[in-house]
């Protein structure tokens, strides 16, 4: 049967609504092994381990450093997936923080980074600054850069005047590092471009602790995601530099930091070995491991086909098929060629993502067999 044959049949009936009938859901359960967002979270044990260093970091404000470790499709995306969740759901019932989930895609400085977090603090948090420091003057002597105390003193005094924000748009420019204009030096005071990540990190930690003090921001999430990229294509000496940027964001900011970073072991054993200073900053450890036995397969299995289900009734009114899509049998026998593979390979077990994208094709067939 062509392609043709087949989108002219299935027009004839709802593929979703056959799916439903026979097995409880609407699409295939299982993600395949490109598909790395929008999949549900598995609970796993160390959950409360991360859910505990962001309530004590709520709590207390010091800074804390959570590295994610773990090989290749063993979730590490999927875990940082869900902890941003749980601290977007968290900041609901408090105010002050804000998030940021960055992939450090192979750049040769860790520009991108510093600039998406002026970019999530915005022109709106800037405002609000400059209102809070109306009252509170002598709070701009917190920062420590000649400059940012000159731009804080112009966005203060743009404050007290009612023509609007330009001097808080033209902060945010400067701060993002774009080219230093008259008008930037007029209204801000500023004489030198933030054009290296060196400047720019101390830019970041002035401007956090003077809005740490003045009560408008109390804290960051920044999640960076697959660090390990960067020792695949960067040359030694621009790693370097990326990791002891790294390491200078943490240094800057004892309080009203949270960072989560996602790599695989080898990835880190290497970058303390480049850097060692980095080494005592990434002592704070979640493992994150491959699946080791045949239960915990299946039970991965089940958990997929049940979201699957839950996530069908929620939009039906009508009460679906029983059938398993895949049947235990074929998630054993997976399993086991899988391990068999995983072993030659020097692995201890078979990894998530691997495991996830068999039982997608299987159910694949088990749809075109429908």
């Amino acid at each position: 049967m062509s392609l043709r044959d087949r989108v002219r049949e299935n027009k004839n009936a709802d593929a979703s609504d056959r799916l439903y009938d026979r097995f409880g859901i609407l699409e295939n359960p299982f993600p395949a092994s490109n598909q790395t967002t929008d999949n549900p979270h598995y609970p796993l044990a160390v959950d409360k381990e991360a859910e505990d260093r962001i309530f004590t970091f709520l709590g207390t404000g010091r800074s804390q450093v959570v590295v994610v470790s773990g090989t290749q499709g063993v979730g590490k995306t999927n875990f940082l997936n869900h902890c941003e969740a749980e601290i977007r759901d968290a900041r609901q019932e408090l105010e002050g923080y804000y998030v940021v989930r960055y992939l450090a895609d192979p750049e040769a400085s860790f520009d991108g980074t510093t600039r998406r977090l002026f970019e999530e603090l915005g022109t709106e948090h800037l405002g609000e600054l400059a209102d809070a420091l109306r009252s509170r003057r002598s709070l701009i002597e917190e920062a420590r850069s000649h400059d940012m105390r000159s731009a804080l003193r112009g966005v203060r005094r743009q404050a007290k005047s009612a023509d609007g924000g330009d001097a808080v748009e033209l902060m945010m420019e400067w701060l993002l590092g774009h080219r230093l204009l008259k008008a930037h030096r007029l209204s801000l005071g500023v004489q030198f471009r933030l054009d290296t990540v060196e400047s720019k990190t101390a830019a970041l930690r002035d401007l956090v602790q003077v809005s740490g003090e003045a009560g408008v921001l109390k804290g960051i999430f920044l999640l960076l995601d697959e660090l390990e990229k960067q020792g695949g294509v960067l040359g030694p000496r621009a790693i370097i530099r990326y990791l002891s940027a790294v390491r200078a964001i943490v240094d800057a900011l004892p309080k009203r930091l949270f960072l989560m970073i996602a790599i695989t072991p080898d990835a880190l054993e290497r970058y303390s070995y480049s850097l060692p200073a980095l080494r005592s900053r990434l002592e704070n450890r979640i493992e994150l491991s491959p699946l080791a036995e045949m239960d915990e397969a299946v039970k991965l299995a089940r958990f997929y086909m049940a979201f699957a289900r839950r996530k069908a009734e929620q939009s039906q009114s009508r009460e679906g098929g029983k059938k398993q899509i895949v049947r235990r049998q074929e998630v054993e026998d997976l399993y086991r060629r899988l391990k068999n593979q995983a072993t030659k390979r020097g692995d201890t077990g078979v990894r998530q993502r691997e495991f996830l994208h068999g039982l997608h094709r299987l159910a694949e067939e088990a749809i075109r067999a429908s």
